[in-house]
């Protein structure tokens, strides 16, 4: 073999080894990256909340009686001291043929007594009329001292006494008339209702004005003392209740702005934290988790035109800022991973990944914000899988 051929051989093999090198090179990975920056921040907190009224009125039934229907609907603007529903005493149970039998005999047995007082009425008024004549006649005798004082004052006493019976009789009559317009009326009753003009009607006014915000009840029907019939609120007064995790209510502080949204309306609501409840609840989540709930009461502070469309008890999803400021380094929370017991990111430097330890501070949701470890301006890796390790090369997708 020439040398000229021993060159070309030789040359065959470098470049068949340099063909293999590089097919077996690695190539590099592909990631997705983010430039760190400084921006807005806002640690914050979310949960779902509803409107409610802080100080609903609920118009009740003050006595027990029948409840005539309720003419005002959810929705109605309704004025102070306008009246809102009408109670009329209950019916009263129709007679069957032997209570009106007895009836009947009630009213005959005090048309009787009541005859009776009469009579003994007129008796006693002749009796007081013929009291008085002699009172009259031995007056006279006594003055001519024809008499003495001892029968003087017999016939006094006896003509006091005529006019104290006589009262007695007519207050006879009056009881005995009372009782026979009593036992009418048991016997006027035919089939569970009473004459419209012997029935005395309570009307039940608003005590404030509002909006009707729930009927409890619309129909006619009995009704017990105390039951409720209608709510009423001021819509402007609005307010949100958020039950947020104790974990959480315990960062919130009255004074903390909100923001109200994803509510159905255009744009997002501010808010203001009101109160805190010192009391929490548990409620069983959908995934059947025991959840220790604190009930946070939250202000619209918008304008009212912006949420004249929202009312009690409606959804809206409520985001408390516990914590902002518009100059602070932040990376996205899915570039962090522990390694050596340590927080670390991967940097992009010259096309290949290196991983720099950080201290990270707040978190926001998908951003989290960087004490230490990065510079503006920084290339990290997002998402880091298996394959990216310190050294390795990588591109950007």
């Amino acid at each position: 073999m020439t040398y000229r051929k021993k060159i070309i051989f030789a040359l065959i093999a470098v470049a068949l080894a340099g063909l293999l090198g590089l097919a077996l090179w690695p190539s590099p990975v592909p990631v997705s990256a983010v430039t760190v920056e400084r921006g807005h921040f806002a640690e914050t907190v979310e949960d779902e909340g509803r409107t409610r009224l802080p100080d609903p009125h609920t118009v009740s039934a003050p006595v027990s009686g029948y409840l005539q229907r309720v003419g005002p609907e959810p929705g109605d603007e309704i004025q102070a001291d306008q009246v809102v529903f009408t109670l009329e005493p209950p019916p009263v149970p129709p007679l069957d043929a032997r209570a009106r039998t007895q009836a009947r005999e009630a009213v005959a047995a005090a048309r009787a007594r009541l005859e009776a007082a009469e009579a003994e009425l007129e008796a006693r008024g002749i009796q007081h009329q013929l009291a008085r004549s002699e009172d009259q006649r031995y007056q006279q005798m006594y003055d001519r001292e024809l008499v003495s004082a001892e029968v003087m004052e017999r016939t006094r006493a006896q003509r006091e006494s005529a006019r104290v019976a006589e009262r007695a009789a007519r207050h006879a009559v009056d009881v005995a008339r009372f009782e026979l317009d009593a036992a009418r009326a048991v016997l006027e009753v035919a089939d569970g209702t009473r004459a419209p003009g012997d029935q005395p009607r309570i009307e039940v006014r608003a005590p404030v004005g509002g909006v009707v915000t729930r009927r409890h009840r619309y129909s006619e029907g009995p009704v017990g003392a105390g039951e409720p019939v209608l709510d009423i609120g001021d819509l402007s007064t609005l307010e949100v209740q958020v039950d947020l995790l104790s974990m959480d209510a315990v960062r919130v502080r009255p004074g903390m702005p909100v923001v109200l949204e994803r509510w159905g309306g255009d744009g997002a609501m501010d808010g203001e934290v009101l109160r805190v409840e010192p009391s929490g609840f548990l409620r069983v989540s959908a995934l059947g988790v025991d959840e220790q709930r604190v009930p946070v009461r939250v202000a619209i502070t918008s304008p009212r035109e912006q949420w004249q469309a929202l009312g009690d008890g409606y959804r809206v999803e409520a985001r408390f800022i516990l914590w902002q400021d518009d100059e602070v380094l932040q990376a996205p929370t899915s570039a962090l991973f522990r390694s050596d017991d340590q927080w670390s990111v991967y940097v992009i430097e010259d096309g290949r990944a290196h991983r720099t330890p950080v201290e990270p501070g707040r978190r926001s949701g998908l951003m989290t914000a960087i004490r230490d470890g990065l510079q503006p301006g920084d290339r990290v890796i997002t998402h880091p899988g298996d394959r990216v390790y310190d050294g390795v090369r990588v591109r950007e997708d």
